[in-house]
């Protein structure tokens, strides 16, 4: 599950890491990074990379893979961006950006998106994490999407994630941001896009 994965990501020591890499046969579209924005044709959508950002996607692809090559019916990191390097410390949350690719195969009998949160449930749990909400529908410029809120304890401060997923093409496509606050949160959620530059106003 790699929307769980990102939590335990950002305590944890790691080695610095490159840029996307081309997809390999059988796996989901990596999609390239160009001018400071993400793109991925295949399943539709842009993510801008706030500026100063450091790129962490080959090692998280890497942890998640234990090979670093995207291979069929296996769950891919797109794309994984930091505030600050993830071994840097520091006294506020290290707000981030992760977007993966799994198999629908993995989970039988998903037809939506908000079915997805079910099976992680207890893993999100069982790794400090707490639900703030039930998953909703969170449409961004029209594209059936499901949103779930949690929040974890981090000695004094307290890291805000939200994950968004989409099912699209045979995967669950997640984008998972993490904030040290709502506000964090929401201008991570802004550099989204699917399709048109004109993203669905939400109340």
């Amino acid at each position: 599950m790699i929307v769980v994965l990102l939590g335990i990501y950002l305590q944890a020591q790691q080695t610095p890491g490159g840029s996307s890499k081309p997809s390999s046969a059988g796996g989901p579209d990596l999609g390239t990074v160009a001018d400071g924005i993400y793109r991925n044709s295949v399943f539709g959508f842009s993510c801008k990379i706030p500026f100063g950002w450091v790129d962490r996607t080959d090692v998280m692809r890497e942890d998640s893979s234990g090979s670093g090559t995207a291979s069929k019916g296996k769950g891919m990191v797109l794309l994984a961006v930091f505030e600050r390097p993830p071994e840097a410390t520091g006294t506020t949350v290290n707000s981030a950006i992760v977007i993966a690719a799994e198999s629908a195969l993995s989970y039988p009998g998903i037809k939506n998106p908000a079915q997805y949160f079910g099976p992680i449930d207890e893993l999100t749990k069982s790794n400090g994490f707490t639900a703030v909400n039930e998953p909703y529908e969170f449409p961004v410029d029209g594209m059936p999407i499901a949103r779930q809120d949690f929040s974890k304890k981090l000695s004094r401060l307290t890291m805000m994630q939200s994950s968004l997923v989409l099912l699209r093409k045979g995967y669950v496509v997640s984008f998972t941001f993490v904030g040290g606050s709502e506000d964090e949160i929401v201008q991570s959620l802004d550099n989204l896009r699917f399709g048109s530059p004109q993203r669905t106003k939400q109340k």
